[in-house]
């Protein structure tokens, strides 16, 4: 909620229908459910997986990190408002270089929205990040010529020209872009669909290190 009675409710709303109709967080919260290593959370926009963590008892120590230094002002304050524990936010830009971390790290809904030339390093980075008994969960969407492949384009493309959607998605990538760097990189994978109730093409990828 805004500091004061009338002020910009934007970010109560975005969250509200978030929670409510995106299959994204319970996916997430299963997918780290256990892991008590560091949590590095790239693209971490308002930083609600924080807040989710906490109310579902994971207190693993995290840190979210997003190139939108507006963003992380407002997830700063929210944290601190929630009063969260052992939570940190940075301004980072993931495309150039991230922090140094040793544990796990979430990539949500990020990769789309860089070129197709810059993913598989981000990946990279990513998993060189995963410790030894830690998790790399993704969600993204993927590009397979399906129904809800070309759904979600069409509503991105929507979402971006009425301007609901800042940035417009750059390349989608397919899931053969997604795993190569991954398992050249050591990590088990696990892929499974994360449609919930929508009509979207969204994938939850679960990638451990031995």
């Amino acid at each position: 909620m805004p500091a004061q009675r009338f002020g910009n409710r934007r970010d109560y709303y975005y969250t509200r229908g978030k929670l409510g109709s995106d299959p994204l967080f319970p996916g997430v919260l299963t997918a780290l459910r256990g892991d008590t290593q560091p949590l590095l959370d790239i693209g971490c926009g308002l930083g609600l997986l924080a807040h989710v963590l906490r109310q579902d008892g994971q207190s693993m120590p995290y840190l979210g990190v997003d190139v939108d230094a507006d963003k992380i002002a407002r997830a700063v304050r929210a944290d601190r408002r929630a009063g969260l524990a052992d939570t940190g936010f940075d301004v980072v830009d993931a495309s150039a270089a991230l922090p140094a971390h040793q544990g796990s790290v979430a990539l949500l809904d990020v990769l789309q929205y860089l070129p197709a030339q810059a993913q598989p390093q981000l990946l990279t980075d990513a998993a060189a990040r995963v410790a030894p008994g830690g998790r790399l969960v993704i969600r993204t969407v993927l590009a397979d010529n399906s129904g809800r492949d070309r759904t979600t384009r069409i509503t991105d493309m929507l979402a971006h020209l009425v301007g609901w959607m800042g940035t417009r998605p750059r390349h989608y990538p397919d899931a053969a872009s997604v795993r190569a760097p991954l398992e050249a990189a050591g990590l088990q994978l696990q892929m499974t669909p994360l449609y919930g109730n929508t009509p979207f093409n969204n994938w939850l990828f679960t990638a451990t290190r031995g």
